[in-house]
């Protein structure tokens, strides 16, 4: 079948942006928007858009009526019209190599205009370069925002891509199962959505933050496996790589450990990237969470370039510097950069990325450099003479943060992106992925002592740690994982516990500890877990982020259809909106005093 018959109707035969020098001599009816028209007196042109690109159409007193003429010369930008007439190829001097339609152009004998328009609120920018409206305009009025190019590409490149997602995992016997999106608010680290029940008064249903516990739940139920492009909701501050409402291939196996797991997810990036032209690795690297922390600062990091952390602690021990001893001696550790070629940098750009440090909750960067062989810089007094400091090589800049990890670890991760973005480390083309392990369990506050769930409390504990530090969960290291790229997260998941007393224990060190609690946030789980649930475990990607990556989009708004605000509004339906109080007092409720 040609994209012709494909695309035939009964009002048109063929889709305008996509007739090619093959198509020279065929009748043709064609439908779409009035990109632009050019009337040069004895002939006008219209250049009609579809999805497919845009088509010169001519209209001239030696092919078409004046009748025809009239139309095309006075139809309106943006106006849907009808077309009809003969693919001519054009001569050498008017071909358009910028077009995929440049070849050729249809002489028209008919139009008719099916869909007239006003003048349109922005202008819609067909090619590179073009000047775009404001984003907030362009997502008020986005019904003409979305008849972009770039815009139709990202959504076409996103439905190529849940299909590869379906038919990778269909083709590995995943069943595509569907779970509620009324549901019950559980923890899952943002919050939640909350649904008035009109027929339960004062109760509430939550949209789910992910499908975590019905997708376990389907691994009781003998399912075997799962995955589900799944819609998730968290009310949560925005950015340019998050939206309140968003969209993960959400996947869920039994009888697997974690490497079966991490498998079958590097082989769906895999076909995802095949997909969308690109390549990623059969098989990832592997780090843990304790060595990327060490080496990178951050659980996602960026393996584009090195500039890894390194620990000076041992060497600063025999140094007596009252910043770095005083550190040492309350249990911290002195870490630091070596930035090659930095030394040249002025006192001002080292103290722009100071300022990042300080933002990260550093107190301040010590400096050091090596310059035609000698150190210099506020250290170089207690650092000349000790071998150790030799590691800095001619040219060299190095840059310590003394304290806690809590405070040098993210201090050293801005530190060490400012540094490469400086230094022009960072290939754009360069693609490194990495999966990172071995997550810790739990996260405990430092002032209050109180425990949380780095991942989410259904993850399962290394067995191991468990075993051996049973009174010390804090240390517990989790069977946990995330997929990073180029330092962004595309994606984690866990083996899950299907132990229900050890559930019911995980409950319990997250301060859910009275029975009656757990069974009135978690009772059907536990529930179902007493019936016997088989070992199982899964991974959720951000789908969007994977779209937006492939697309080279630079926010999650360009790969969304309908996206909301950084202040998490809907411009062109103007969402959220005040309700009625007669609607709310159907729902039992009421607001409370401005």
């Amino acid at each position: 079948m040609s994209t012709g018959d494909l695309y035939s109707t009964a009002l048109r035969s063929a889709r305008a942006g996509a007739l090619r020098a093959a198509d020279a001599g065929r009748e043709v009816s064609l439908g779409g928007w009035v990109h632009r028209t050019r009337n040069l007196g004895g002939i006008v042109f219209v250049d009609l858009r579809d999805i497919d690109g845009i088509a010169q159409i001519s209209f001239g007193t030696d092919w078409a009526s004046a009748e025809a003429i009239a139309a095309a010369a006075s139809v309106g930008v943006e106006s849907v019209v009808l077309v009809s007439g003969t693919v001519v190829l054009r001569d050498a001097a008017t071909k358009n190599p910028e077009m995929g339609t440049g070849d050729v152009e249809v002489r028209a004998t008919a139009l008719a205009v099916v869909g007239p328009a006003v003048t349109p609120a922005i202008p819609v920018a067909r090619g590179r370069g073009e000047k775009l409206a404001a984003e907030e305009l362009r997502l008020k009025y986005r019904y003409l925002d979305l008849r972009r190019a770039d815009l139709q590409a990202n959504l076409v490149l996103r439905h190529r891509l849940l299909q590869a997602s379906r038919r990778f995992l269909t083709d590995r016997g995943y069943l595509e199962l569907e779970t509620p999106i009324l549901t019950k608010p559980t923890p899952e680290g943002a919050r939640d959505y909350l649904v008035p029940s009109r027929v339960h008064p004062g109760e509430f249903y939550a949209l789910p933050q992910s499908p975590q516990i019905y997708k376990q739940l389907f691994m009781i139920c003998g399912f075997d496996r799962y995955f589900q492009i799944a819609r998730c909701f968290r009310d949560e501050d925005l950015r340019a790589d998050r939206q309140p409402e968003f969209t993960q291939i959400d996947i869920e196996a039994s009888f697997v450990e974690q490497d079966d797991i991490l498998s079958m997810a590097e082989g769906l990036i895999g076909a995802l990237w095949l997909e969308a032209g690109a390549a990623a690795p059969a098989v990832m690297p592997r780090i843990t969470y304790a060595d990327a922390m060490d080496r990178y600062g951050t659980d996602r990091p960026d393996l584009r370039y090195g500039l890894e952390i390194s620990d000076w602690t041992s060497v600063f021990e025999g140094i007596a510097f009252n910043i770095t001893r005083s550190a040492i001696d309350a249990g911290g550790r002195v870490r630091g950069i070596v930035l090659p070629g930095a030394a040249a940098w002025s006192r001002k750009q080292v103290d722009d990325v100071e300022a990042l440090a300080k933002s990260a909750g550093a107190g301040g960067l010590l400096r050091l450099k090596r310059v035609g062989g000698k150190l210099e810089g506020p250290l170089a007094k207690f650092a000349d003479g000790v071998g150790a400091f030799d590691a800095i090589p001619d040219g060299a800049l190095a840059l310590f943060v003394a304290g806690g990890d809590r405070i040098s670890s993210p201090a050293l991760d801005r530190v060490r992106q400012e540094c490469a973005t400086r230094l022009g480390l960072i290939s754009e083309a360069a693609q490194c992925f990495v999966i990172v392990t071995d997550f810790p369990m739990f996260d405990r506050d430092p002032e209050t002592g109180a425990l949380s769930a780095v991942h989410h409390p259904f993850t399962a504990p290394h067995a191991e740690d468990v075993a051996r530090m049973p009174d010390a969960p804090e240390r517990w290291r989790a069977l946990a994982y995330d997929v990073v790229l180029n330092g962004t997260e595309l994606g984690g998941g866990s083996i899950r516990t299907s132990d229900p007393v050890m559930q019911a224990r995980m409950f319990t060190l997250l301060g859910i500890g009275d029975a009656e609690e757990q069974d009135r946030r978690f009772g059907f789980l536990l529930e179902a877990l007493r019936a016997g649930a088989p070992p199982h475990g899964g991974i959720a990607f951000g789908f969007d982020r994977i779209v937006m990556l492939l697309s080279g989009a630079p926010s999650l708004r360009d790969v969304i259809a309908f996206p909301k605000t950084t202040a998490a509004r809907a411009l062109f339906e103007q969402a959220p909106t005040r309700v009625p109080a007669e609607d709310l007092a159907e729902l039992h409720l009421r607001l409370g005093d401005a």
